[in-house]
């Protein structure tokens, strides 16, 4: 039985998710810093160039060679800015299921980057890797990753009580650990093949729906990597062979909260 994902770039109309790179680390830091990503994560904070470069350099691409997941680096496909991210995680071999977390950049919130890029990852984990479901799951006051989770095709599932750690910033600056209800979210081959082609709306300029600063969401429990010491083909995407190793000797390949 296969236990890894295969070394490969995604590639929509607009973007492209690929491995990450140490020339991502600056960008990186900057969007992780941001308060709604400290908010609605467990990402280290403040997140550091340290952090940046740990991630970029080792912790995502353990991610495909230890068999939990993928991650990828969201970028414009026209100014290979990166946007974001979207990872799987939690991955079940055996059952063919696994769990689909994001974030995206502060500057590039409102363009529905967010569910572009995990329906893409949809359309290949069920169609080119026999997954049988995606699971994502959001804080109960995270109405953005929820935004996401509906325009993606998601299914709200039920409410683990209690079951998660969010982040509220205090007056002073500071932040305190708040527990949180979650909403499991499920999509299923079926659930992608009801919309027919495409990401609807997308041609005509549609975003996401709401301008306020949450933007495109954030998926909860963002953590894998973190919790170390600091330190066929449709139309609508396209699967593309991976490079060679980078100049940095980074294997160039792509894809939980």
């Amino acid at each position: 039985m296969t236990t890894t994902f295969p070394d490969v770039t995604i590639s929509t109309d607009r973007l492209v998710l690929r491995p990450f790179e140490e020339e991502d680390v600056t960008a990186l830091a900057e969007m992780m810093n941001d308060e709604h990503v400290t908010a609605w994560t467990s990402v280290p904070h403040p997140y550091t160039y340290a952090d940046a470069v740990t991630w970029a350099t080792k912790s995502a691409h353990a991610e495909r060679t230890e068999g939990r997941g993928i991650v990828f680096a969201v970028t414009e496909f026209l100014t290979q800015r990166l946007v974001g991210i979207v990872h799987l995680q939690d991955t079940d071999w055996r059952a063919r299921t696994t769990e689909v977390g994001y974030v995206t950049a502060p500057w590039a919130r409102g363009e529905g980057y967010a569910s572009e890029s995990v329906r893409a990852l949809a359309r290949w984990l069920f169609t080119d890797q026999g997954f049988e479901r995606l699971e994502l799951r959001t804080a109960a006051d995270n109405t953005a990753s929820q935004q996401v989770a509906q325009k993606t095709g998601c299914i709200s599932e039920g409410v683990l009580r209690n079951a998660c750690i969010v982040r509220t910033q205090n007056p002073d600056g500071s932040w305190s650990d708040t527990r949180s209800d979650l909403i499991v979210w499920g999509l299923v081959p079926e659930d992608l093949d009801e919309d027919g082609d495409g990401y609807p709306g997308y041609a005509d300029g549609y975003s996401d729906g709401y301008s306020d600063t949450y933007g495109d969401g954030y998926s909860d429990g963002y953590s894998v990597g973190y919790a170390e010491p600091r330190a066929e083909a449709r139309e609508d995407y396209r699967i593309e062979p991976a490079h060679a190793n980078d100049a940095n000797g980074y294997a160039l390949f792509s894809d939980r909260n």
